[in-house]
């Protein structure tokens, strides 16, 4: 691209947008190439940069987008979305360069109908602030993640999120009615205006999860729900995860808690020491009951009978409740793993009769091969059917030339995440695919790739959306 026509192209985004609302300076490019994948982070650490956008658009609507968009067509100009940069697997990242296209400004609250329990915004919003609008009307969202308070409703929808109570009311894709979404050549739809039908599949699911790759979602009704009449906590320790297993496994199959979540003996005798201040040996595990006052108490009673049969200890109520005072406290911080060492979350999902042997495979793979690495895991969203491992890996001393570093990253991830697809589990489980685990994808899915491929060829013929992530 020569100097005029990247000029050109300037002055059209600028008319799409508004001239305030785009960007070539060094300062947005810089911040618009770092988000929380580690390697950007080390790049950026090391004094190297990351692949830059040419232009920073921030559009107010599904009509700017639609625009640059059209624009971006023409050009065949790779537009990667933006949300709150705080992904951890590189899929904001704009790494053949061309137009970030910020979500931000699309941050309205449009209306909170409490006829239908539902809040309707654009995908910019912080989550933290629809939570707040919720609140206010006597309601709440019931989706708190780690990054409440910085990332966006697309950004949540886009990679599949998942917050601390899922275990009762479900992942993002559970909570979402409705969308409107822009398509790469422009066009503007809506999804269907109720998510349970038989007319053809559900369009929804085919935008949640996809990272921004086969469109750009730019509305979305999201569930709200009642406050609990009351949330009771209660904190066990096994003494092996086989029976916290089994124990779990049994009470899901009675009711579904809010929270359930058990950290191995690893995590258990550093993290939950240190924020919790469980200082004895065993598989912690935190449960949480709420609802209605006459029904909790009776979960609470058939809980306490079904985990002393599999030799809980019961820890009372204190240490739960600390936990859930501090439960974002884990990511700030000072609590938080962050550089110099080097350190990834490989979290996956399996049915009851592969996860526990996913987690001692994963770990033997990664302490066996990387004896400089270790390795904790939590359990921390549970099904009927089974539950996800949030395991993750740290090196405290990675190599200080970024080639090298990135390497290693990159041969710890294959290592822990081929363990888990030979064992039953996935590439992962919530916190997306992105341009860190894209070579995977094809691995676990085998010939059932080309319907992504299938649907990205279709939908994206310049490919111009979010190239090189999720293994299109």
């Amino acid at each position: 691209m020569n100097q005029f026509l990247f000029s050109m192209i300037l002055t059209e985004l600028e008319d799409a947008v508004g001239q305030e609302n785009c960007s070539t300076r060094e300062i947005d490019k810089l911040t618009h190439s770092v988000d929380y994948f580690w390697l950007s982070r080390l790049y950026a650490d090391r004094g190297v940069r990351m692949p830059e956008a040419d232009y920073v658009v921030s559009p107010k609507n599904a009509q700017e987008v639609s625009a640059v968009l059209k624009i971006a067509n023409y050009y065949k100009i790779p537009v990667t979305t933006w949300g709150g940069g705080g992904g951890t697997q590189g899929g904001a990242i704009p790494v053949c360069g061309g137009i970030v296209l910020d979500t931000k400004r699309m941050n309205q609250i449009y209306q909170v109908n409490t006829e239908s329990m539902y809040i309707e915004c654009g995908t910019g919003a912080i989550y933290r602030h629809i939570e707040d609008a919720a609140n206010e009307k006597g309601y709440a969202t019931m989706h708190y993640p780690s990054s409440l308070t910085c990332s966006t409703v697309g950004g949540f929808l886009a990679h599949r999120g998942i917050g601390v109570v899922s275990t009762k009311y479900g992942k993002i894709d559970d909570m979402v009615l409705q969308m409107e979404v822009v398509l790469p050549n422009g066009d503007i739809i809506e999804t269907s205006p109720s998510p349970k039908h038989a007319a053809g599949p559900d369009l929804n699911q085919i935008f949640i999860g996809s990272e921004g790759t086969l469109g750009i979602m730019t509305k979305a009704q999201m569930r709200i729900y009642n406050q609990p009449e009351e949330r009771r906590f209660r904190g066990f320790l096994f003494k092996n995860m086989t029976d916290a297993f089994r124990a779990g496994k049994e009470i899901l199959q009675k009711f579904k808690p809010s929270v359930m979540r058990l950290y191995d003996q690893a995590e258990t005798g550093s993290i939950i020491k240190k924020i919790v201040g469980v200082e004895k040996d065993g598989a912690f595990m935190n449960i949480a009951l709420e609802g209605i006052s006459e029904i909790v108490a009776i979960e609470e009673r058939i809980l306490l009978e079904t985990f002393a049969r599999y030799g809980a200890e019961d820890l009372g109520s204190e240490y739960g409740e600390k936990w859930w005072k501090e439960k974002i406290t884990f990511f700030y911080p000072g609590h938080a793993l962050d550089l110099p060492w080097m350190f990834g979350t490989m979290d996956t999902i399996a049915p009851f009769d592969k996860i526990e042997k996913i987690y001692w495979e994963m770990k033997k793979a990664i302490e066996s091969n990387f004896p400089m690495a270790r390795f904790i895991a939590h359990f921390s969203h549970w099904y009927e059917w089974g539950c996800m491992i949030y395991d993750r890996f740290i090196v405290e001393e990675p190599p200080q030339d970024p080639m090298e570093a990135l390497r290693l990253h990159n041969q710890i991830w294959n290592c822990g995440v081929r363990a888990a697809l030979a064992n039953g589990g996935v590439v992962n489980d919530h916190h997306g695919v992105g341009i860190k685990l894209g070579r995977l994808m094809k691995e676990q899915y085998g010939p059932a790739m080309q319907v992504f491929e299938g649907l990205k060829k279709t939908l994206d013929p310049n490919n111009i959306l979010n190239p090189f992530k999720m293994g299109l």
